[in-house]
Order: C-alpha cells, then structure tokens, then sequence
C-alpha cells in the first residue's frame, strides 16, 4: 500500500541572479512553498554556516536561502564555479523514496522513463505528467537504488502541488508501492572542475573503496566522508551531476535514517578546510542561477510548467525510443508521441518551442516579448547577463518554424525593441564527467 508523506521541507530549483527576491516570492505565489502565508521561514541544516560565513539570506521557497555572500559578488562567484568549485546548499529540495515491487511500474505510469530496466546506481532527469495532456507536473531527478528502491527529487516550489500528486496518483494505482519523503534531511551541490579531486580528499577509505575516476555522470554510490575530528559522517547517497554545466556532485544525507541537521554541516566544513579557500567557496542563489543559464537547463514554473509538455520543451530525450506509441501507458503518451511527428508527417507537432537567445542591448528578463517584423510570436522565460560570454542571454519560446538557431528576433525590454537572434543551447560547453571518450 502508498504510505501518505508527511510535511516535508520546501525545495525549488533556483532563481535569477539579479531578481532573486522578485522571483522567490512570486516561485512561492505560483507552487506554494510548503509555508503557510505569513509563516515563519524554515532554515536548513546549513543555515548557521552560511550565516557565520557572509551569506546574503532572502526568502525562497519557504526557506531562508543564501543569495551571495559577502566575499564575492554574483559574478566572481560564478567565475570562481568554473575555474574552480562552489558549494551550494541544496536542502530545500524535496527528497523521497519509493519502493516495492511495484514502485517501476508507477513511476513508468507517473513519467515516460523506463524504469525497470534502469541500472541499479544510475540516476536521469524526467519529467512528471499529468494525465490526458502530458503537461509537465515538474521536473525531477530519479536513481534507482536496487532493485525495487528509487530515489526521487523534486522542487519544494512545487511541495504541495507534488503532495497533492503523488497522493493522488498512489490512490489511484493501488498496492505495491510504499513512498516515503525524506523530511528533515540534508543535500548540497559541489560543482566545478575541481569538484573530483576535493572530494576524494575527504571521502572515507575504509568504509567503501570509491573510485571517483569511473563514477561516471548519472552515476551515484554510497559512501562517508570524514570529519575534522577524524570521525566519519553516516553512509551518504553521491550522485555525479548538477545544475551547473559542470563536472560535480550532489551529496544527499538522508533525514529519516539520521541526524542530518547535525551531520551535513561538518560535512561541509570538512570539505571547506580539505579544499582551502583558493580552490572552494560557499555560492549561493544568485550564481546558481546565472550557471544553469548558460548550461540550458530549465527552471520549473518559469521555463516549465503544467501547461508545457516535453516536447514543446525539447525534452524528447527524456522519453526512450521503447515507449515512444500511443498505447506505452505513461501519462499523455498519446498527446506527446503525436507531438512528436511533425505535421507534415501526418502528425499534431507543435505550435511553439523552447529556444535560447542572445540579446543586444539591455538583458531580457522573465515576461519579454518576442516579435519577428512586428508580430508576437513569443516569451521570454528566463533571462541573465552571462558572465561567461560578457553577452546577455535567455531562454524562451517561439512559434514553431521559428526555432532555428540564427533567426534574428526583436525581443521588448523596457518598451524598447532589442536585437536578438535564437541560439543553440546549452551556451557554453558542459563539462560533465563522462570518462576519456
């Protein structure tokens, strides 16, 4: 039978560099924030630490959240990422476990992933979907565990509306499938290319013999991390990937087994003190959002959302050749294999997609129009100036047969028509550890 969650910690994934207040408070309007209105913020185990180090706090999600801190501005620590490594505090995501023998099948139900052919130990970003219109419910992160275990992460902006969800869909499937939320837990990003060689100073040799060089992207183990004081943390989930485009880790501290709000704090200073301040920093929401940006990658309830289906997203990815029929029986499989055949092909296609663009001029931000000769054919979702590229760049949608990299656009910002042209994503070279090939 569904075990129902309890309530749980808030979780989003992260908002724009230069309006990071404006969009936490409009993330929490739109998804809920697991914090009834007027309540009092929630703190992450981490809380203290980003305190006592400089951090600039603002209301996300329900939580108080660091948005920089007082060593760096937004854009060193952006730099800092990607020539050396950031920490970011990751707690607020909502972590949960889904187990039985039947827990493949739901989650084959609940998004268009295969599942139960899954390697054990392997993780992969997929979507849930609502039924009959294969609208993205919201993004997520799933690693299946063993063989009848997943570990699911979503976005606390999305907490109740998740809840709400899972509880639904659990209803509706029946037995065989047990769902716990990791409440009270612990979770941190370490991301950057020199991620790998910081951890590995840490990781704790007599527990498990990791091998950092073939845990490849996608890839997660179970380890421990030794402490300042020569003890060693509790068995912890590292799962290779990130938000960032580059090479990295999420390190998750599981709630429900043990301690984390005393754990991942020494954890994390461990990992300060092994690395020194030349080659790791504390980052925080403002530059974690300015690196997704330039990696592609979507924030929910702005470049996604519950009335955008993967493959107006240019998600297609996310559903594997073997499900890709009408009858695969993952919600809206028949909206979406439609989609996906273009209507010259006989197919429904789409009438608008996601794009990336370059922006002369002013940066676009969330709520931009998009005009070719004139005409609306589009919005901006998501907007920054790339601190990499020294140009300004964003993510939005357009008419469909407008999509393609190099069509020159007007985009409106502040009432005043800016040159723009569409570009490939991501825009800059991702670094992901994927062996020598």
């Amino acid at each position: 039978m569904a075990v129902r969650a309890r309530p749980a910690l808030a979780a989003s994934r992260l908002t724009t560099a230069a309006a990071a207040r404006v969009l936490c408070q409009r993330g929490n309007q739109r998804h809920g924030s697991g914090t009834a209105a007027g309540g009092a913020l929630k703190k992450t185990p981490l809380y203290d630490l980003h305190v006592a180090r400089g951090g600039k706090m603002v209301p996300f999600a329900g939580y108080h959240m660091p948005v920089q801190y007082s060593a760096q501005s937004l854009t060193d620590s952006h730099h800092f990422t990607r020539q050396h490594a950031s920490l970011f505090d990751v707690s607020h995501m909502v972590q949960h476990i889904f187990k039985g023998p039947r827990a493949a099948a739901f989650l084959e139900r609940v998004t268009p992933s295969a599942w139960a052919t899954q390697g054990a130990m392997q993780s992969k970003l997929t979507a849930l979907l609502w039924p009959g219109t294969g609208g993205i419910v919201d993004d997520t992160v799933i690693t299946r565990l063993g063989e009848d275990e997943y570990y699911v992460v979503t976005n606390g902006a999305c907490l109740d509306k998740d809840t709400k969800y899972f509880d639904e869909q659990l209803g509706q499937f029946g037995a065989g499938v047990e769902w716990t939320r990791l409440d009270n837990s612990g979770l941190f990003a370490l991301q950057g290319p020199q991620a790998a060689e910081i951890l590995a100073q840490v990781l704790d040799r007599e527990y498990a013999d990791v091998n950092l060089e073939r845990l490849y992207f996608g890839n997660a183990v179970w380890a421990q991390l030794k402490l300042a004081d020569g003890s060693s943390t509790h068995p912890v989930l590292i799962s290779r990937g990130g938000y960032t485009g580059e090479d990295g880790f999420e390190v998750s501290f599981n709630g429900q087994q043990y301690p984390a709000f005393d754990t991942t704090t020494p954890a994390v200073e461990a990992l300060l003190a092994a690395a020194g301040p030349e080659r790791l920093q504390l980052a925080g929401l403002g530059a974690r959002d300015s690196l997704r940006l330039e990696a592609g990658m979507c924030l929910y309830g702005h470049d996604l959302d519950d009335g955008i289906t993967p493959v107006e997203a240019g998600l297609s990815w996310i559903i594997p050749k073997e499900r890709r029929a009408a009858d695969a029986g993952f919600h809206g499989a028949e909206v979406l294999v439609a989609q996906m055949t273009p209507r010259s092909k006989g197919g429904a296609g789409v009438q608008r997609r996601r794009v990336g663009f370059v922006v002369e001029g002013a940066p676009a931000r969330e709520g931009a129009t998009v005009e070719k000769d004139g005409e609306k054919i589009g919005d901006v979702t998501s907007g920054v100036p790339s601190p990499t590229l020294g140009k300004n760049i964003a993510m939005g949608y357009v008419k469909d047969g407008l999509h393609k990299a190099g069509t020159e656009v007007d985009v409106v910002v502040r009432g005043r028509k800016r040159k723009a042209v569409v570009a490939k994503m991501p825009f800059i070279q991702t670094r992901y550890w994927k062996g020598d090939a």
